[in-house]
């Protein structure tokens, strides 16, 4: 699956850059890999089941399922707008400390923040076991296989194959961004609408319908609750909240005029 492979690349940090943004994205600082898998996930088995509290896949002819038609297809105008070149920026899903730079006030790398860097890596595991059975199950079709239309990454056999629902990306996003609310609380605001805006950049995207963006948004909200029940996690989250201070006092602040291009598009919604 897409979602698989994608956590994959995040998980094992490979030594890359993020891919060049296009044109009308904001420029942010490149980005330092994150930290290597050395522990397991912090669930595992004790992690809850999210196909029974997430709503069902919407099926063909009912509401959701034509407001979700709609939607995808009244977002296709977005395409080569800087919303767009955004929601690109964002398909890196290893790159999600670069994409919440802005918000939180500093690049967090594995080198200024080695422990939050493990800690996130780790999260991404349990996320994507929260994310994988539900999309086995429903296997509903990506938006453009039912409605043509562009998308803003190559419609690739692996993603056609992966289901819409809920959309793992968003799950990832926003379980990061509610994280790193509680690690730099005065930045909570701002860093929830980052993180809001990098799922719903899936929507911009074509490749997720907004009951798969809602839905990946719940899923990660299900998993940092059940996180926080688990002793190691709070203990991680104490040491990484002394480093990211740390980081922030530190500096370097990401450019504010990128920074004020990126919160102009992030305030818009895409729908």
């Amino acid at each position: 699956m897409d979602w698989k492979l994608g956590m994959t690349a995040a998980a094992a940090a490979l030594a890359i850059g993020a891919a060049p943004a296009p044109k009308d994205a904001p420029k942010a600082p490149a980005m330092v890999p994150t930290a290597p898998i050395a522990k397991p996930p912090y669930l595992g088995d004790a992690i809850p089941d999210s196909y029974k509290i997430l709503p069902p896949a919407p099926v063909a002819g009912t509401t959701r399922y034509e407001s979700d038609r709609a939607i995808y297809l009244g977002t296709r105008s977005m395409k080569d707008t800087p919303r767009w070149a955004l929601a690109q920026n964002d398909v890196n899903q290893a790159a999600i400390f670069r994409d919440l730079s802005c918000a939180v006030g500093v690049e967090l790398t594995a080198k200024n923040a080695a422990k939050t860097s493990e800690m996130i890596v780790r999260v991404g595991r349990d996320i994507s076991r929260a994310t994988d059975r539900s999309k086995d199950i429903y296997k509903r079709p990506r938006p453009y296989l039912v409605d043509d239309g562009p998308t803003c990454v190559e419609k690739s056999e692996a993603l056609s194959k992966s289901p819409d629902y809920p959309s793992g990306h968003n799950a990832w996003g926003w379980s990061v961004g509610l994280i790193l609310a509680e690690l730099a609380p005065d930045r909570a605001t701002e860093i929830l609408a980052r993180a809001r805006a990098f799922g719903e950049g899936r929507l911009v995207c074509g490749v997720h319908t907004l009951s798969a963006v809602e839905a990946g948004r719940l899923n990660g909200s299900i998993v940092v609750a059940a996180l926080h029940g688990q002793s190691e996690f709070r203990k991680d989250m104490d040491a990484a909240r002394t480093e990211v201070a740390a980081a922030r006092k530190a500096g370097p602040a990401p450019d504010p005029a990128a920074c004020a291009r990126e919160a102009e598009i992030v305030a818009k919604s895409p729908y």
